[in-house]
């Protein structure tokens, strides 16, 4: 009971917002699955369908599982900051590993039908974003969850983690975006204009898609649904500090 009273509430709204991110989320997601069953044949590994994986693969780990990860400070604002450290990175590292299968697809269905690699713009800022979110990964497992690195390094570089996952998160939204233009050009060019329902809800999922990264910015720019420290973290942040700046604790008094 008491333990219940000090942890704060939700904040108000945050949990409006959280709901229509998933909503417009999982609708992207459910968007992309029937626009490549419905009008693309399907999905399958070994066959023409091949293609079709690197989609619906992207859409799940570059944007959904993407934008939830950087949720993570904003849903589980009671639990210890180590543990929504680990959730945060299992939840990029998952994303990689369904994008990293969404990219080899589309690059062995090329190889398989002879076609040119990495010539258009939708191309070459996919293959920018998949490689600056290993590197963000990375980056954020050796400054964050790996135990060597000091805090005073820590708090140096997180301004530019924060930056940059918002960023990739921006980027990858516009690649999809890219790619539902370039897959409808090649696939209905000629009746495209015509408003033909394979059209129409490859626009209305960019809208969605838009949607999504907005109600997550939106979500991740309002300061006060900023995950507020615990006693203990804040507690041990301070002793912390004193013992790298060479202080004793009544010297700073």
């Amino acid at each position: 009971m008491e333990d219940s009273l000090t942890r704060p509430s939700s904040p108000a709204g945050l949990s409006c917002y959280m709901a229509i991110s998933q909503l417009l989320g999982l609708t992207v997601i459910a968007m992309t699955g029937a626009w490549m069953g419905q009008y693309r044949g399907g999905i399958a590994w070994e066959s023409a369908l091949q293609f079709n994986v690197h989609p619906l693969c992207m859409v799940i780990g570059m944007v959904f599982l993407q934008g939830d990860a950087l949720l993570v400070y904003r849903v589980f604002r009671n639990e210890t900051k180590r543990s929504a450290k680990i959730l945060h990175g299992l939840l990029h590292a998952f994303a990689l590993v369904i994008a990293l299968v969404g990219v080899i697809a589309v690059f062995d269905y090329h190889r398989k039908k002879g076609f040119a690699d990495m010539y258009s713009l939708h191309s070459w800022c996919g293959i920018a974003a998949f490689s600056l979110y290993f590197i963000q990964w990375l980056m954020g497992f050796s400054f964050f969850l790996f135990p060597g690195a000091s805090f005073s390094l820590r708090s140096r570089y997180k301004p530019q983690h924060v930056f940059f996952g918002v960023f990739l998160l921006g980027l990858s939204i516009a690649t999809c975006l890219l790619g539902i233009k370039e897959l409808l050009l090649f696939s209905i060019q000629a009746t495209y204009s015509s408003f033909v329902p394979e059209g129409i809800l490859a626009n209305v999922l960019g809208l969605l898609l838009i949607g999504f990264g907005l109600v997550i910015g939106y979500i991740l720019t309002r300061d006060e649904w900023k995950r507020p420290p615990l006693a203990e973290e804040l507690a041990l942040s301070m002793d912390f500090k004193t013992l790298t700046k060479g202080e004793s604790p009544s010297s700073s008094q």
